[in-house]
């Protein structure tokens, strides 16, 4: 019998310490992330395939089927008293995300992908943005001389706009 040396690595129980974040855009300005743990799919629909709704707030754009469940459409930028979204738009990017068993559709500028981070990176975005985001913010993350939003999706899907005139 041979003796051999068990080693253990430090790098896969530092790696586990990283989160993953969809990032995006929510304007010309404005980059955010959300956790990938809430996000079900990133995906471009042509504008006719969101049926808009008479007496809505202003920030949901209407329904649409995904996967064979129609779900809530919304103007994330709207939301987040951001500029809205172009009317003008030929495609919507669509993040579907879910919060516990609750599905729904954010609308973004644009989807730019996947990045990762760790949760000490992630600071308080009190005197960082605009107190009218805080409520929707775990945080904010300076990237590259960038200030990302980190999106609360709990916060987003329990939004009193969602549910007023």
């Amino acid at each position: 019998m041979t003796n051999s040396k068990i080693t253990i690595s430090t790098q896969s129980s530092s790696n586990n310490l990283v989160n993953s974040y969809l990032k995006f855009q929510l304007n010309q300005q404005t980059a955010a992330v959300l956790s990938v743990k809430h996000t079900q799919e990133a995906i471009i629909v042509p504008v006719e395939s969101v049926t808009a709704m008479p007496n809505m707030p202003a920030c949901i754009l209407g329904l649409m089927n995904w996967r064979s469940r129609i779900i809530w459409v919304i103007d994330l930028p709207r939301i987040l008293n951001l500029e809205s979204l172009d009317n003008r738009l030929r495609q919507y990017n669509v993040i579907v995300i879910r919060v516990e068993s609750l599905l729904l559709g954010l609308v973004v500028r644009e989807i730019k992908g996947t990045t990762k981070f760790k949760p000490d990176d992630v600071c308080s975005p009190v005197g960082q943005v605009a107190s009218s985001l805080v409520p929707y913010l775990r945080g904010c993350v300076v990237q590259k001389e960038k200030i990302l939003l980190v999106l609360d999706a709990e916060a987003i899907v329990q939004s009193s706009i969602l549910y007023s005139d």
